[in-house]
């Protein structure tokens, strides 16, 4: 068993997370001393077991005492993305039944707008709280700093991106173990990338998503310390893992890409040798810039697949991946099945819709249809990935189900396609999704966000061309290209896809 508080009665002046833009520092001691505070805080309003907070807010030093003040108090906790609008922030914590609402002053005219939304709720902002909102560290330091009389473990709702429609609440039934005891995550973090107390990891992205809020608790729970950025730029995350001799970090693929588009002279200034398990997930990855990834860090670059859904997941080490290119693993918890459209099994090697058995259960919050959506006959349930299985249980995915292009019949999968495009030197981001086409149903569209925005034009898009037909069979091949100064990409590396492809089913 491990947890802060133990941590904090072995080590009470390690660093539990250090702010990497400010320096500031909050111990492990400081984390439990808050995490207990804030539980306290939390029965003093009258929030109980099941209960909801929800927080938005950026990166702030509070975020993940807030977090751990929730885990240890037997609430759920949603985190609402920083860049949400007022209408789309409203919907979810109404949605969710939040009793307490937590932002910061960064956020202040979201705030103020959501304070004339949200009456009779309880609204506290940490920093210098502005009117109505109540000052979070203010009234957490009247409270004690032990533990609270019915301390039970807590879980966080998460909410999916909404790639699709609205958002729905990811829940899973509350933990009924004592907080000290590890979760799933725990297990496979020290088992499989051998995270413990002397690990160092970097966080470059928002904390309101699954795998940062999750990993930087895990690297806590295990006694390590989270190095915090406020966002993330590609030289100041390289400086970063120099300085603080960085072990561990969570990436997505688009962090891959802007590291990599950096001069090589700046790549070679800043010493990463430190690293021991570079992990990334969240989206694919195309093989070429994993492939470069390997050749700069070495065989340090782990990836795994899974959703916030958390029913199931797979793993792959760089070693396995060479061997399989790319390939996500074999499953960890859970176990892949394959199905055709009915949700009837196949057999390796044949492409279908990816579920899961034996995995977590989950719901979608108030969306009991949606939750009934994602299962077949037999229980297994789908996040709508689309893939196939080697003969050695090695899943490979394919696409999104919802992105497939049909085109004069045939199916084409976008992802296949934006892998070779982010390939070329001269694409940072890309896009490749169907639009209407009055001969063949649907055509290819790709949509590139290039290095350089000032070589964008007709020579650009024709050399994008004649790179695709290299590498593609001409139904694949991208009928129209056009550029954009930055695509709609979540910072947890997801692509709002939906919004361009919409635009043009609109036209």
């Amino acid at each position: 068993m491990t947890h802060p508080y133990l941590h904090a009665q072995t080590h009470p002046d390690k660093p539990a997370i250090v702010i990497a833009a400010t320096g500031e520092t909050i111990t492990y001691r400081q984390l439990d001393e808050r995490s207990n505070q804030g539980a306290h805080l939390l029965r003093s309003l009258g929030l109980k077991r099941g209960d909801v907070i929800a927080v938005c807010m950026e990166n702030h030093p509070r975020y993940l005492e807030i977090s751990w003040a929730n885990q240890r108090s037997g609430s759920y906790l949603v985190c609402i993305s920083s860049k949400a609008t007022a209408a789309e922030a409203q919907y979810i914590i109404e949605d969710c039944g939040a009793k307490l609402f937590i932002t910061s002053p960064h956020m202040n005219e979201l705030a103020q707008q959501l304070a004339q939304r949200l009456p009779g709720r309880l609204l506290y902002m940490v920093g210098d709280a502005a009117e109505p909102y109540r000052s979070w560290e203010r009234e957490r330091d009247q409270m004690p700093t032990t533990p609270i009389a019915d301390q039970s473990a807590g879980a966080d709702m998460l909410y999916s991106s909404g790639t699709t429609g609205r958002p729905k609440g990811i829940k899973t039934a509350l933990p009924v173990d004592p907080i000290e005891t590890p979760n799933l995550l725990v297990q496979l973090a020290s088992k499989l990338y051998a995270l413990r107390p002397d690990s160092i990891y970097l966080s470059p992205a928002p904390l309101y998503h699954a795998a940062p809020l999750r990993w930087c608790m895990t690297v806590n729970f295990v006694g390590g310390t989270v190095i915090l950025m406020d966002r993330f730029d590609p030289e100041r995350a390289l400086a970063l893992i120099e300085r603080y001799k960085v072990t561990h970090a969570q990436w997505v693929p688009t962090h891959f890409v802007r590291m990599l588009r950096l001069p090589g002279a700046v790549r070679s200034r800043y010493d990463v040798s430190s690293m021991k398990v570079a992990l990334h997930a969240a989206a694919p990855c195309a093989i070429p810039v994993k492939e470069q990834m390997i050749e700069w860090w070495g065989p340090v670059v782990y990836e795994y697949y899974a959703g916030t859904e958390g029913n199931g997941m797979t793993a792959i080490t760089a070693a396995e991946w060479v061997e399989r290119k790319g390939s996500v693993g074999r499953a960890i918890v859970g176990e892949i099945r394959i199905c055709d459209e009915l949700g009837e099994p196949v057999p390796p090697l044949t492409e279908g819709t990816i579920y899961f058995s034996g995995g977590r259960d989950f719901e979608y919050h108030n969306a009991p249809q949606k939750t009934r959506e994602t299962r077949n006959r037999y229980g297994w349930s789908t996040l709508g990935d689309v893939g196939y299985v080697d003969r050695d249980g090695y899943l490979f995915l394919t696409d999104r189900k919802a992105f497939m292009i049909i085109s004069g019949g045939v199916n084409i999968y976008p992802q296949e396609i934006e892998n070779v495009l982010i390939s070329h030197p001269r694409v940072m981001d890309v896009a490749v999704f169907g639009a209407p086409d009055d001969e063949m149903g649907e055509k290819v569209v790709a949509v590139v966000q290039p290095v350089d925005f000032a070589t964008a034009g007709q020579p650009l898009a024709d050399e994008l061309l004649a790179f695709t037909r290299e590498n593609l069979s001409h139904v694949k091949v991208p009928r129209l290209i056009e550029f954009t100064p930055e695509l709609p990409r979540h910072a947890n590396g997801k692509l709002y896809k939906r919004l361009l492809r919409d635009a043009y089913w609109q036209r």
